[in-house]
């Protein structure tokens, strides 16, 4: 079915036509300004502030972060932490440009296949594209370079984001967005902490829907 048998079926659920020409343009008016709403206090301060109010956001949800000076500094990163829970060293990775470029050859007990994930896949590593100090959420738009699996089949997710990706709030992150893709993805999967459920007798499970473990290599590249 197409766009317009799609709108002409709702048009008649409506019992409604087309909308005069003044409505018509007050509502693409309204989606091109992109009206705030009530932004939160606690997410307007300076950058380097914002970027420690998102690593206590996402260690308060059950994730954790470790700083690093650079790009360079992110293989070793990756490899102590798989190394100090006992995980293996085998990965999935974004095809990213940028984390194509890290120097991976300086940790080679570090077996990477970039592409999607399986559910095989034990450990994957996402480049962030943007994270937001005022809940500790990472956002992730749907891109080939940025395949979504990865954030839902592998049961420790890492993700490398810059410190300058980190904005105070959502509507900062949706700025970007726009700015940077040109408009919207297909999709765009915001995360907050590992994937977690109390559904059943109230007790907290971690890995319900998703990773059970989620680990950001925040790189210090300055404001």
């Amino acid at each position: 079915m197409g766009r317009e048998a799609v709108l002409n079926a709702i048009r008649r659920g409506l019992r409604r036509g087309a909308l005069p020409a003044d409505q018509v343009a007050m509502l693409w008016g309204r989606m091109a300004a992109h009206p705030r709403h009530l932004v939160p206090a606690r997410s307007r301060l300076p950058h380097a502030e914002q970027v420690d109010l998102f690593v206590r956001n996402v260690e308060k949800e059950f994730g954790t972060v470790v700083r690093v000076a650079d790009l360079d500094a992110v293989p070793g990163a990756v490899a102590d932490y798989l190394a100090a829970l006992n995980l293996p060293g085998s990965l999935v990775m974004a095809p990213h440009p940028e984390l194509q470029a890290i120097p991976w050859s300086a940790r080679p007990l570090l077996d990477i296949r970039e592409g999607r994930a399986q559910g095989t896949d034990a450990v994957s590593v996402q480049h962030g594209f943007a994270g937001i100090a005022e809940t500790g959420t990472l956002m992730f738009p749907s891109a080939p370079e940025r395949p979504v699996t990865l954030n839902l089949l592998a049961d420790t997710a890492v993700v490398v984001l810059r410190a300058s990706a980190v904005v105070g709030a959502y509507e900062e992150a949706w700025d970007r967005l726009r700015a940077e893709i040109g408009g919207m993805p297909r999709n765009v999967m915001l995360v907050t902490g590992p994937s977690r459920s109390a559904d059943i007798e109230q007790a907290l499970e971690l890995g319900a829907h998703g990773p059970r473990r989620l680990h950001v290599v925040l790189v210090e590249d300055g404001a």
